[in-house]
């Protein structure tokens, strides 16, 4: 499995929620909704979820194992690195 494709759909610096992120698979599969989240230990990411009746958010599709988030992680946080950096340098070449 490899991934093909990392789009940013939302960047909000303002709060916790750092970006939303749709992840493509071999070409053949993609997972949206995936969130960027800040905590005090750093960035991380959510996988997509829905609130049960019972009031917990249980997620709809995620990795297996730890393996497997990690390399999606560290995946999607080199990209919104990249795409945050790009977005900040053009911000500031417009003021």
């Amino acid at each position: 499995m490899e991934i093909t494709d990392i789009r940013i759909r939302k960047i909000n610096t303002e709060s916790r929620m750092k970006a939303v992120v749709s992840v493509t698979f071999d070409n053949e599969f993609v997972v949206h909704d995936i969130k960027i989240i800040e905590s005090q230990n750093g960035l991380f990411i959510a996988m997509p979820s829905r609130k049960t009746p019972e009031g917990e958010f249980k997620d709809i599709a995620h990795p297996i194992n730890a393996e497997t988030r990690e390399k999606i992680q560290t995946a999607i946080l080199s990209k919104f690195e990249t795409t945050a950096d790009t977005v900040a340098e053009t911000a500031a070449e417009t003021e």
